[in-house]
């Protein structure tokens, strides 16, 4: 029997059993805006079916299951054989396997395909953004497998399979391949070229014996794994498979799983080659970063649409709250103060998916531009939106006072995975630096980025005025290294305060321009101009079809 003074009131009902493609208007609308028209109904059609799944009860459970249980290493069998294998939840398999049936590891060789994996990447790491690790790497491996065709052949269809076997197994008798990577060791962080493990050559043309080990290796349940060694002509990039052809296991201890702050249902791990360690070299010897720079581009955008994704959850879930719980004599969604708190949020989130969207175009035109762009636009954008994730979900999460700090609500959750993104993939300095020496190395990248904000110029006087204050920035590069993090912010928000302006709602774009270039508001949330539109910004925020 429940007592009278439990009745449950003015509560927000739980934010499921919505598509989480479709309620997402700014995302929708990228979609629509840089896909073909051709293709354009079977990537709803998909897209949609994919957000309905993440929004529904069940794969909410999963999400939560998977980081309750997080990943258990198993060194060795009940034998004493050493097996180095890693057990997950019964949900993160199935996450995972829907993530790879829905495409989110096949980009490369399919029209529009960039544009379609971003979009369904960032619906479903809303639900659980670990699983998202090894579907990155994943799709992130194919440009540098492309440096050994031979290897590309074998591995390049498994990894953009739509088949998710979890066993291990040689690759040959697989339906699909997941694939990691390890770079960074404990010496040198970022700076690879600090490595120390070694490569010994084969008489087997394009075999090796690596020797050393890896401080971060991520997702290391996976086929096959990503390398830097160094071998006899230096630097160079190999590929690790977790089994050999012959069906015996590959030398590759795994020391220890990672305590991590969040991402709990994602293993990362410390590895450790033996000397007996087999690869494949890929690329040329001494050319192992230039070769591993595609992968790290592409992971790099999905730095981006990772802290999208939690930006766009914790927005959704604050803009539901504020829609069903009464204060103060109404809704909060309708007092003007929380009003322009759930703006301003919600202006930082379109703005970060739009950005991200727009860079997952230019790799599906494959332009020179668009090429040229990102390079100079991935690392700002990298820098800038992953930096915004942390205090966008905090925010977020005070919008539900008391039930936000609660595990139950989710938002703990969201704001321990927050920070992840900054950090992954270099940090703040490494993206800041990146975006110097594409201004000092390619003319073609800051001529690409200057093409495509000027496709906005005389559409908002504020947004011009920030153009002509960032030209006047980098006509003058004296000391430029200590003002590489505000280069890099301000060609961030220039560059989306371009695309707001010529792409999103006036009342978007408008309250962008006025918080984020104009100078019109604080340096907390929730201080935009009382003047603007901010009804219709929340409104169009509001997870609803």
């Amino acid at each position: 029997m429940t007592a009278a003074s439990h009745t449950v009131t003015n509560q927000a009902p739980p934010l499921v059993g919505y598509d989480v493609f479709a309620s997402d208007r700014a995302l929708a609308e990228a979609v629509s805006r840089h896909l073909p028209a051709e293709l354009l109904d079977e990537a709803v059609g998909e897209l949609r079916a994919l957000g309905r799944a993440t929004g529904s009860e069940q794969v909410r459970e999963w999400g939560e299951l998977a980081n309750a249980f997080p990943p258990r290493l198993r060194t060795h069998d009940r034998y004493g054989r050493r097996i180095d294998e890693v057990d997950f939840h019964p949900s993160w398999h199935r996450l995972l396997g829907r993530a790879v049936s829905a495409g989110l590891t096949d980009a490369w060789g399919r029209p529009g395909g960039h544009v379609r994996r971003a979009a369904g990447f960032l619906v479903a790491t809303q639900a659980e953004a670990g699983h998202g690790c090894p579907v990155s790497m994943t799709h992130a491996a194919v440009p540098a497998l492309r440096a050994a065709p031979e290897l590309a052949a074998v591995w390049e269809p498994l990894a953009a399979s739509r088949v998710y076997e979890r066993e291990l197994r040689p690759a040959a008798g697989k339906a699909g391949v997941l694939l990691g990577m390890g770079l960074t060791e404990k010496q040198g962080g970022s700076d690879v070229r600090a490595n120390t493990t070694s490569a010994r050559p084969l008489a087997t043309d394009g075999a090796y014996l690596l020797t050393g080990h890896k401080w971060f290796c991520s997702a290391p349940m996976s086929d096959a794994f990503l390398v830097l060694a160094q071998a006899p002509g230096g630097l160079t990039c190999f590929l690790v498979p977790r089994v050999l052809d012959d069906g015996t296991r590959n030398a590759f201890a795994i020391q220890r799983l990672k305590d991590k702050l969040g991402n709990r249902s994602n293993a990362s791990a410390e590895v450790e080659f033996d000397g007996t360690t087999w690869a494949r070299r890929i690329g040329e010897e001494g050319r192992g970063l230039r070769t591993v720079m595609g992968m790290v581009a592409a992971t790099r955008l999905d730095c981006v649409l990772g802290s999208a994704a939690l930006m766009r959850q914790a927005v959704a879930q604050a803009v539901h709250h504020a829609s069903y719980r009464a204060a103060f004599g109404g809704l909060l969604a309708d007092k003007p103060l929380m009003r322009n708190v759930l703006a301003d949020l919600a202006v930082e989130s379109e703005a970060a998916t739009v950005l991200g969207m727009r860079l997952a175009a230019a790799y599906d035109s494959g332009t020179e531009r668009d090429l040229a762009l990102l390079r100079i636009a991935v690392p700002a954008a990298k820098y800038w939106v992953t930096k915004r994730c942390v205090p966008v979900v905090a925010e977020a999460l005070e919008c539900l006072g008391g039930n936000g700090y609660v595990e139950e609500s989710g938002l703990p959750r969201l704001l321990r995975e927050s920070p992840l993104n900054s950090v992954w993939e270099g940090a703040g300095n490494i993206q800041a630096l990146d975006v110097l020496r594409a201004l000092r190395t390619e003319p073609a990248a800051l001529d690409a980025y200057l093409r495509e904000v000027g496709e906005a110029r005389g559409a908002d006087p504020r947004l011009d005025r920030a153009i002509r204050g960032l030209l006047a920035e980098l006509a003058d590069l004296e000391g430029v290294e200590a003002r590489a993090r505000r280069l890099a912010e301000r060609m961030a928000l220039v560059l989306q305060g371009a695309l707001l302006v010529r792409w999103a709602p006036p009342e978007v774009a408008d309250a962008f321009c006025a918080g984020r270039l104009g100078g019109e508001a604080g340096a907390a949330f929730g201080t935009l101009p009382h003047t603007l539109d901010l009804r219709a910004v929340v409104e169009r925020a509001r997870p609803v079809e």
